[in-house]
């Protein structure tokens, strides 16, 4: 048989009729045949795999060992043995060099083929020593690579014992002399990828046995201080870094600074080094680590290696900052050096030639990212050019091409010079390692900046700590599920009981990132938000109509389509008063409805429409006067006339998205005879009037002097009447034209949770772009929401919205009302509500900064809740409409009793990775503190006289800390993940001791949370620490 083979594979007929044949022979496998033909068709088929002239030699060669080998297997055991084995890899095969790729991918396959049998014991120990004897020899990348793959599916092939650190430390010094010469693309892929597969066999070792791991980081350290002028260590020991424990980082860099065996020279190469790594695409915590040890370095006084690393490497640092890639790591690195840098110009006047041509760069590809990367760098530019001022023909051109962006205030650049200066770094080496703090603290779980998503982490965490919420996930049976709460439940069950400082939520943030939002780059979190809301509450509708038909094809019902499904999800939607049992349960917790009555000031007919919302977006009153204003009630009052102005005059519009995104409009005045009942004004009334109104300012915050306005007073704005009139004008049906007419919002249903979002990015008409206003609002601890629930709901319609969009009203909104003759009666209440959390923006503009949140548990406890009732009973109802929410209201009494009694509980400051203590007074002091941290997403919590939910009955002896026991899926998922965590905790146990004492240390430089603004997002993800960490205040 071996003889067709042979003769058929060297043949010239066509290839289909050889395909044919190969078939046959290798069907042929299954007979019998004696030893010496199976040994002849083994020693054919390696000749063709080894030595094959063509493609199609090689594949027949394999098909056919593959097939006798597992159908003789006790021949090929034989053929396959020591000797043979150890002759491929020591002598090669005929003309094939030993050092073939070819020889080990034949060995690998071999190995696969007779795994099961005894002598292959055998073979693992002679492999344990030839593959540390090739590695001596320093294999190309390609052999390298083929060694790892071999060794990935063959653990015992690996050296054990003391031989597996001789091994690491070997291969450590190969990876240390890779070289790539090529420039091409397709080139530098493959030398990138071999190169990981070798990394990635390093951390498995490293992980299976944890005593290869310091020498192999000595090894490293070796290579990369060598002061050899003959040898230059390869760039790709920096895909090692990556795999290295961040929980070393401390200890090591210690160990490295005060280790009186390292000379300065070899102290200064090795940075220079790792300086150089940040040309690798693939490395990862490199600027974490250069960061690191250039801060040891400074803490052991060690200025002279400083001195001489900065100023050989910052031009070549700030190049790096052209490949994007690199580009947020070079520019963590280039900030720490040139802010440390203080006591000569020399670092920054050698880069800056250099910065008009980067800026106009990065100006002309008009990209969000190259935009974030230029407000940071004009940042550090700024503080830099003011540290060394007296150079004005060097900076005029610089501030000429950035005279476009933002320019910090001179206490911020003050500020940031002192905590980045050398000087400052004796205390602050663990600042570099965000995720060694708070869980000890706070009991509390961070979440991990995945790159620019401390949008989604502060929603989140807000989400979390919104308490009746996360035990109602918690206890959802979504097993066999894969929808979208099914990763919420995982993502909360983690941050409830992983033993993680931090988690990173990877899964869920692919799952829940809206389609438009550009990866690794800043979005708005309210927008998130409401997207996230809506793809809850759709999949839950989707879920319950298909659980509803499974229970009718039980039942011995028809089929129905998903289209069906669909329709029948929308028709679920449209049902006007769902029981609380059809609601889902994002309507349970976040919905609440919002009439809308629209009065014709022509012929005084009406129309309403009620709508469902999970939030409302407040915006800031326009800073026109106000003072004159009246409204009227079209209800209560059907046969007044309204005063309308003249021709000559524009009417004023009250509009709550123009308020917010026209701020430099001007809005003419116009009068309204009277006022409704529960909206008339008071001396504390709601519409601004000189003395409380403010000026919607463009990216400046208020004045001194100027009132500060409150939740309470943009909630009294949001419910103001608004006349529509000019390009608004409402179309009556029953004047058959459009007609001035008055609208009117009034809340029917309260939420559970109430989600308020102050709307501070305005539309700049001049320069077209979205600014942010920066005036500061106080935050009610106790904020109480006038609801007026309707007693008849007859001709309503209805329609679920996953938020009230109020900026659509340019469109003619009254023409999506239909006129509803019926009047209802309504029962005004002022519902109590406690603040549970706040996400705060830091920064000028939507388009960057970071968002971090303050958060408490609220779990409606009798002694607060009594506080509240009592005195929402001592309210007179009747005399409750001549105010919606004054500043007069005894809300604030409750207040100032909670704030003094401290029955606001404990407050926490969620920022990335960082969880930190604070209070209500950090809260409420953040904007006056820092002008650019403002309040803009605040959630509420609804207090009820019982706690939570009527489904919420489950005995608390089975409930942790209020919680749900976690069911037995996400139980085994946390275990896994908490036992993994301690295995890499036995990594380094020296390292975890020696950290004991500053792993507590708190994000604040002196121990507490007012002195540095929490939005600070630097290499870490969660701010602390000086250098860039304070400078970027961009999500890296």
């Amino acid at each position: 048989m071996d003889k067709i083979l042979e003769g058929l594979v060297s043949s010239s007929h066509p290839l289909p009729l050889k395909r044919v044949i190969v078939r046959k022979v290798v069907e042929s496998a299954e007979h019998w045949l004696d030893k010496a033909q199976c040994e002849a068709m083994f020693d054919l088929t390696t000749r063709l795999i080894l030595e094959g002239q063509d493609p199609f030699q090689r594949q027949v060669g394999h098909q056919v060992l593959e097939a006798y080998a597992r159908y003789h297997r006790p021949e090929f055991e034989s053929f396959f043995n020591k000797t043979f084995v150890l002759s491929l890899l020591q002598q090669g095969y005929h003309s094939l060099d030993r050092k073939d790729v070819a020889i080990l991918d034949y060995i690998h396959n071999g190995l696969k083929l007779i795994i099961s049998c005894p002598s292959v014991l055998d073979l693992f120990s002679l492999l344990q020593v030839e593959v540390l004897r090739i590695v001596c020899e320093r294999p190309e990348p390609q052999l390298c690579a083929r060694l790892s793959d071999l060794l990935t599916d063959f653990v015992q092939c690996i050296p054990k014992g003391k031989l597996s650190i001789t091994f690491c430390q070997q291969l450590v010094r190969t990876i240390g002399h890779f070289q790539c010469v090529s420039t091409q693309e397709k080139e530098l892929r493959e030398y990138v990828a071999r190169v990981t597969k070798v990394s990635n066999l390093l951390q498995n070792i490293w992980k299976a046995e944890p005593a290869t791991l310091l020498p192999s980081l000595q090894e490293v350290f070796a290579s990369i201080s060598s002061t050899d002028a003959s040898f230059e260590p390869s760039v790709t020991l920096a895909s090692l870094v990556q795999h290295i424990p961040l929980q070393m980082i401390t200890v090591l860099i210690r160990s490295l600074t005060t280790d009186p065996n390292v000379k300065d020279a070899s102290m200064t190469q090795a940075l220079c080094r790792m300086i150089d790594w940040l040309s690798w695409p693939l490395a990862q915590h490199v600027d974490t680590w250069v960061i690191a040890l250039l801060k040891g370095l400074a803490a052991v006084q060690k200025f002279t290696i400083l001195i001489d690393v900065t100023l050989l490497k910052i031009e070549l640092v700030f190049n790096r900052l052209s490949f994007p890639l690199v580009r947020p790591g070079a520019l963590a690195v280039l900030s720490h050096m040139l802010l440390s840098f203080q006591h000569s110009p020399e670092a920054f006047h050698l880069i800056v030639p250099r910065v008009v041509n980067l800026v106009h760069s990065f100006k002309s590809d008009g990209l969000p990212s190259s935009t974030s990367f230029l407000v940071q760098l004009t940042e550090l530019v700024h503080c830099m050019m003011y540290h060394y001022s007296g150079f004005p023909d060097l900076y005029e051109p610089i501030l000429e091409a950035i005279k476009g962006f933002p320019k910090p205030t001179e206490e911020k650049i003050k500020l940031i010079l002192s905590q980045s200066a050398w000087t400052s770094q004796s205390n602050s080496l663990a600042s570099c390692l965000s995720r060694l703090s708070g869980k000890s603290e706070t009991g509390k779980t961070g979440l991990i900046n995945l790159g620019n998503t401390c949008y989604m982490n502060s929603v989140i965490q807000a989400l979390f700590m919104a308490t009746e919420f996360r035990r109602q996930v918690l206890s959802l049976n979504l097993n066999g599920c894969n929808s979208l709460m099914k990763k919420l439940q995982h993502l909360f069950a983690f941050l409830a009981h992983t033993q993680r400082e931090a988690y990173a939520p990877r899964i869920f943030f692919d799952a829940s990132r809206p389609p438009w939002f550009t990866p690794r780059s800043q979005q708005d979190c309210s927008e998130y938000l409401r997207f996230l809301l809506d793809r809850l509450h759709e999949e839950e509708k989707i879920l319950k109509v298909q659980y509803s038909h499974k229970l009718s094809e039980s039942l011995g019902c028809s089929e129905i389509s998903l289209q069906e499904v669909a329709s029948k999800a929308t028709l679920l939607t449209q049902t006007s008063c769902p029981s609380d049992g059809e609601k889902t349960l994002i309507e349970k917790m976040f919905g609440g409805k919002l009439r809308t009555h629209i009065c014709c000031l022509n012929c005084r007919s009406t129309s309403q429409k009620v709508e469902a919302f999970t939030d409302l977006s407040l915006a800031f009153c326009p800073s026109s006067s106000m003072e004159n204003l009246s409204f009227q009630d079209p209800v209560s009052s059907p046969n007044a006339q309204a005063s309308v102005s003249g021709p000559s005059e524009e009417p004023l519009v009250y509009n709550q998205a123009i308020a917010a995104f026209v701020c430099d409009s001007v809005i003419n005045e116009g009068t309204i005879d009277s006022l409704p009942e529960e909206l008339h004004c008071t001396e504390n009334t709601s519409v601004p009037n000189e003395s409380s109104k403010i000026l919607v300012n463009n990216g400046e915050s208020q004045k001194p002097g100027e009132t500060t306005l409150s939740v309470t007073d943009l909630l009294n704005y949001f419910l103001a009447p608004e006349i529509l009139t000019g390009d608004n004008q409402y179309y009556c049906e029953n004047c058959a034209s459009l007609q001035n007419a008055e609208k009117t919002m009034q809340i029917t249903e309260e939420p559970e949770y109430l989600i308020l979002t102050l709307l501070r990015f305005s539309y700049d008409q001049k320069y077209h772009v979205r600014r942010k206003i920066l005036d500061n609002v106080s935050l009610p601890l106790i904020l109480e929401l006038p609801v007026k629930r309707t007693t008849s709901l007859t001709s309503l319609s209805e329609s679920w919205s996953i938020d009230v969009d109020f900026t659509d009203i340019s469109e003619n909104l009254a023409k999506k009302l239909k006129p509803s003759g019926t009047e209802e009666a309504c029962c005004p209440k002022l519902v109590p509500y406690l603040l549970s959390s706040v996400v705060v923006h830091s920064g000028i503009s939507s388009e960057s900064g970071h968002y971090y949140s303050y958060a408490r548990n609220i779990t409606g406890t009798e002694s607060s809740y009594q506080m509240c009732h009592h005195q929402s009973e001592t309210l007179n109802i009747a005399s409750s409409q001549s105010h919606l929410l004054g500043k007069g209201s005894p809300t604030a009494v409750i207040e100032q009793d909670l704030e003094n009694k401290e029955m606001s509980k404990e407050w926490f400051l969620f920022n990335d990775s960082r969880v930190t203590f604070t209070s209500f007074q950090s809260v409420q002091k953040i904007t006056s503190r820092f002008p650019k941290d403002t309040a803009y997403v605040l959630l509420y919590k609804k207090q009820n006289s019982t706690n939570g939910l009527s489904g919420n009955n489950t005995p608390s002896g089975l409930w942790v800390n209020g919680d749900p026991p976690l069911q037995k899926e996400l139980m085994d998922a946390v275990t896994k993940d908490n036992k993994l965590y301690l295995q890499e905790q036995e990594l380094n146990a020296r390292a975890r001791a020696l950290q004991a004492a500053s792993a507590s240390c708190s994000f604040r430089p002196n121990g507490f949370d007012d002195n540095d603004p929490p939005g600070s997002c630097g290499p870490t993800g969660g701010g602390g620490g000086g250098g860039f960490n304070t400078v970027g205040r961009l999500v890296f």
